[in-house]
């Protein structure tokens, strides 16, 4: 189906506030995007984080029941998991979806005197999908399609924009673009009508959705809602060079218990999760 603006449901901006960073040691400052424990405003999210960091920042560690988007803006990760035994690279502008699923024990880390800056989403998963084999998609910027229109370019590493479609996979429906536009440039983003989003400035200042709401590096904006049985729209113009992601899913309207790394749907899961951890099942 082709998507039409003029007969899609126009969102707004609900909400923006601004990200602030703090040190959690020398080697490591962090910025909470999405804070935890918004299950019900933030759904199908569960956090996001902003992260600069060195070695020695992360440790080993597990997870179960989501999936972790993992975004290079700066800098080089070294990524090693349980589940397949291998590692790899992410350079800047490179993706990777992480489905811890059943669970995972893994670590992110830079290499020696190299200080990495990234961003990293958790996303639920379905409750019939919490205990999924764990499965991870690299996606280097050079391999996500794009899409060029008046000024802006906007690189799709899952969804869709304007029928440049990513063939990334996902349990829980998710768009997620990066999108770079000039001085004075406008372009409009499709969206599902049921999808909840935001948007997050990396750089410059621009105006946001059918308020003409103004916002500037470091401030999150929340979508606002529209027509579920319908397509909707979010336009973006640049009030000078700008760089932004936008992530938006389709809710998944289920309970959520979150204790550290584990997601589930219970406690009893959660404790699950604990058990089968301490007596190696991740491995």
């Amino acid at each position: 189906m082709t998507f039409n603006e003029s007969e899609s449901n126009r969102r707004g901006i609900k909400k923006i506030w601004t990200v602030s960073e703090r040190a959690v040691r020398p080697i490591h400052s962090a910025a909470p995007i999405l804070q935890s424990g918004h299950w019900e405003d933030f759904d199908p999210f569960l956090l996001m984080m902003e992260d600069k960091f060195e070695k020695g920042a992360f440790d080993v560690h597990p997870h179960r029941g989501i999936e972790t988007v993992t975004f290079i803006i700066d800098g080089a990760i070294e990524h090693y998991d349980s589940a397949t035994g291998g590692g790899g690279t992410l350079r800047p502008g490179d993706l990777q979806f992480m489905t811890a699923g059943r669970g995972v024990v893994h670590n992110e880390t830079p290499a020696e005197g190299e200080r990495v800056h990234l961003l990293q989403l958790w996303v639920n998963l379905p409750s019939a999908n919490k205990m999924a084999e764990p499965r991870y998609q690299n996606i280097p910027a050079q391999a996500a399609p794009v899409r060029q229109e008046g000024g802006a370019s906007i690189r799709v590493y899952s969804g869709s924009s304007g029928g440049v479609v990513s063939d990334t996979l996902n349990y829980a429906p998710v768009t997620f673009v990066e999108m770079s536009l000039d001085s004075g440039a406008s372009i409009v983003q499709d969206l599902p009508g049921d999808y909840n989003g935001f948007i997050y400035v990396l750089e410059g200042s621009g105006t946001f959705g059918e308020n003409g709401a103004g916002a500037h590096k470091g401030q999150v904006l929340w979508l606002g809602v529209a027509d579920k049985a319908k397509m909707s729209s979010i336009r973006i113009s640049a009030d000078e060079s700008m760089r932004l992601v936008l992530f938006a899913g389709r809710p998944l309207r289920e309970p959520v218990v979150a204790r550290g790394p584990f997601v589930m749907n219970t406690e009893e899961e959660i404790a699950q999760a604990y058990s089968d951890y301490r007596s190696g099942k991740f491995i």
